[in-house]
């Protein structure tokens, strides 16, 4: 059993973060560890409060996992603030994480700020260096690179830009663009565009996190990035489609798809 550790925040309302994490895991047939980096109050209307927990206590749930089990592959999610993507970076260093997937989280799909804006430098300068893969969506690639990512054109520039920050490739996800579901991918020998068709839902709460979760899983599984990649996407479009509702808001994809034999 090949075994996966998710270092990311809490949601209550079950839709993302660990809880979407540990479900795409589950999906996947890998055993699925988790580190906490912060406890948020949300729901599928909006994140009404979040603590975020001490670095130390992060890293020591980090370290109990890799201690005693083979980890075959790691994706960061809600990271928080500077300390908390500091410690990590320097976690993935001392501990030789493998397959360290980066999904940058900074905004809810509520468009609610889930990241200290100090801690972008230390995304940048620290931790890509030591991802396998960034997996930043339009208005992250922005933020990173200071400049407007709104078409398939910038998204491609956007892709070698972010490569030379370290990481050993990039995608960068076009979901809020329109048409079909546009990814592009860079290795700094492959840029390829990845697409899929467009669901018409609002149910999409978690889709960064599940699509980081099944790349992660799948890289654990031997698949090498663009095939990870690949297989992710149309894992997550699947879910997509399968979606449902639960509240008010942006109700959360279906995780647990491959196990259902009925249609929705």
């Amino acid at each position: 059993m090949k075994v996966v550790l998710t270092i990311a925040g809490s949601d209550s309302g079950g839709g993302a973060g660990i809880q979407a994490d540990l479900r795409t895991f589950a999906a996947h047939d890998v055993h699925g560890t988790s580190a906490v980096t912060a406890v948020t109050a949300q729901n599928s209307v909006s994140v009404i409060d979040y603590v975020a927990l001490e670095p130390r206590m992060v890293i020591a749930q980090i370290e109990a996992v890799m201690n005693d089990m083979p980890v075959s592959a790691a994706k960061t999610g809600m990271l928080a603030n500077a300390a908390i993507v500091s410690a990590v970076a320097d976690a993935a260093r001392r501990l030789s994480i493998p397959n360290l997937v980066v999904d940058p989280v900074m905004v809810a799909k509520s468009g609610d700020r889930l990241l200290d804006p100090d801690a972008e430098h230390a995304y940048r300068e620290l931790l890509f260096p030591r991802a396998s893969l960034i997996m930043p969506n339009l208005a992250e690639a922005e933020a990173l690179l200071g400049r407007v990512v709104r078409s398939l054109t910038a998204m491609r520039e956007a892709a070698r830009a972010l490569l030379d920050l370290g990481p050993r490739a990039v995608v960068v996800k076009g979901g809020h663009l329109d048409g079909d579901a546009a990814d592009v991918f860079f290795d700094g020998q492959r840029l390829i565009d990845l697409t899929s068709p467009r669901i018409a839902t609002k149910n999409t709460h978690g889709t960064g996190c599940t699509y980081s979760a099944a790349v992660a899983a799948r890289l654990a599984l031997g698949s090498d990035l663009l095939d990870a990649v690949r297989g992710a996407k149309d894992y997550l479009t699947e879910a997509i489609r399968r979606s449902y509702s639960v509240g008010r808001g942006h109700g959360p994809v279906d995780h647990l798809h491959p196990f259902r034999n009925r249609e929705r």
